[in-house]
């Protein structure tokens, strides 16, 4: 890739709610030089790129929004996916696993089939499972097939953490780890508020915190997508600023540390699976999987979370 300040290209495939208020995000924060929208009907794809066009003169940098077609991806520096449909009442996110693999097969081998040469950023769900096959369909290096993972998940974890200890949840350290889903898992022994273990600060405060239950939190975590889900139909926002703070991270080769679904290839002792961990993203995707050291506990949900991947998987021939 060849990101400099007159490149910084993106397109995002997808341009539902998901993928629209991703392209809103990026056009207000003027994360990137020209934003390329591409869409199963064009014509939703042209109102978007025209009703974004129109917040040129409320934003601090112009963006350079339009719609097109697969071929203008070649000399995209990112390709945002968000295409899909959120899962039906009664559904989990795996549940849609099949027709998701399906409809991706499409979109990759078309973004491929342009001479794309840079970093995918994946929000289709099951995002573990979706962004482990658009790395093997693309053929692309594993650092630069990024799923968004538990990078949502880590910050509803810091959200719900600042409602019950008051303190900005930027001064919350913390992550979700494994599946964007049911068996994801909090690595409590890493939680930090302002570099104190959230554990001592428990132990400390028991006046205070002592009804505070970690198992509790970490469901109201892993929950929180369907309390939204159940309210209003479907997440975005979340979502959405999440790929914005990727793309960001990618294009400003920040070396930021975010929790994404990350390929793992011999990282925590586990391979041939995708699931969400810390890494270090640059202008390269992922430059560097952090490996957290685990308590035995947290190992044991890891493996768990892995089983649960890796049998899905196989559903679709992996």
């Amino acid at each position: 890739m060849n990101m400099n300040a007159f490149s910084k290209k993106v397109a995002i495939v997808g341009t539902g709610l998901v993928g629209s208020s991703c392209a809103f995000c990026i056009v207000n924060q003027g994360i990137c030089n020209e934003l390329l929208l591409i869409n199963k009907s064009h014509e939703r794809a042209v109102g978007e790129a025209m009703d974004l066009n129109h917040c040129g003169d409320f934003t601090h940098s112009r963006t350079k929004v339009y719609a097109g077609t697969y071929a203008d991806c070649k000399d995209m520096d990112i390709v945002i996916i968000t295409a899909g449909a959120p899962p039906k009442p009664g559904q989990s996110r795996l549940d849609t696993l099949a027709s998701a693999a399906n409809m991706i097969e499409g979109i990759v081998a078309n973004v491929m089939a342009s001479g794309f040469n840079g970093i995918f950023l994946v929000a289709t769900n099951p995002v573990d499972i979706i962004t482990y096959h658009v790395w093997k369909i693309s053929g692309l290096p594993r650092n630069r097939v990024i799923g968004t993972g538990t990078s949502l998940d880590s910050s509803r974890l810091k959200s719900i953490l600042s409602d019950i200890i008051p303190v900005d949840p930027r001064s919350i350290n913390g992550y979700s780890l494994g599946e964007h889903g049911d068996s994801q898992f909090v690595a409590w022994s890493h939680v930090t508020i302002g570099s104190k273990p959230l554990t001592e600060i428990l132990k400390e405060n028991k006046e205070r915190f002592g009804n505070i239950s970690l198992d509790e939190i970490m469901e109201k975590t892993r929950k929180a997508g369907w309390e939204i889900y159940n309210r209003k139909g479907t997440t975005y926002f979340g979502i959405a600023n999440a790929l914005t703070h990727l793309t960001r991270s990618i294009l400003n080769n920040d070396h930021q540390i975010t929790a994404v679904s990350a390929i793992l290839d011999g990282e925590y002792g586990l391979q041939d699976v995708c699931l969400g961990v810390p890494a270090i993203i640059t202008m390269n995707g992922i430059e560097d999987i952090v490996e957290l050291n685990l308590n035995p506990h947290e190992v044991q949900q890891l493996g768990i979370t892995y089983d649960v991947l890796r049998s899905n998987m196989q559903t679709i021939g992996y």
